[in-house]
C-alpha cells in the first residue's frame, strides 16, 4: 500500500508561481510512474504532467513551458513547479502513482490551487 499526500496549494495572482509537493510513503517500489492531475469545478479530471522511474517527463499542452515536474528520490517526493499561472489553472491538483501490474492507481486527496485575475 502507498499513501500520497499533496501540499503547497493556495491562492495566487495570475502570473505568479506555486510549487506543489507530493510525499509518498509505504511500498514505493510498486510505483512505475508518478504524475499530477487536476480537476476544475464542473470539469473532468485531466492529466497535467508525468514523470517515469527512468526520469522522462510528459506535459499537457496547456501547461508545457510553464510547469515542471521533478522528483527527489531520497525524500520519496514529487514536485510540480507552476510558473506563469493563469486563472484557467484553477483546480484541485491530485498526485497520482501508476502501479506495476495493475491499472488501479494510487491517488492523493488533492490540494486546491486558485489563480485570481
Amino acid at each position: 500500500q502507498v499513501q500520497l499526500v499533496e501540499s503547497g496549494g493556495g491562492l495566487v495572482q495570475a502570473g505568479g508561481s506555486l510549487r506543489l509537493s507530493c510525499a509518498a510513503s509505504g511500498s514505493i517500489f510498486t510505483i512505475k510512474a508518478m504524475g499530477w492531475y487536476r480537476q476544475a469545478s464542473g470539469k473532468q479530471r485531466e492529466l497535467v504532467a508525468v514523470i517515469t522511474n527512468g526520469g522522462s517527463t510528459n506535459y499537457a499542452d496547456s501547461v508545457k513551458g510553464r510547469f515542471t515536474i521533478s522528483r527527489d528520490n531520497a525524500k520519496n517526493t514529487v514536485y510540480l513547479q507552476m510558473n506563469s499561472l493563469k486563472p484557467e489553472d484553477t483546480a484541485v491538483y491530485y498526485c497520482n502513482g501508476a502501479r506495476y501490474g495493475t491499472l488501479n492507481d494510487y491517488w492523493g486527496r488533492g490540494t486546491q490551487v486558485t489563480v485570481s485575475s
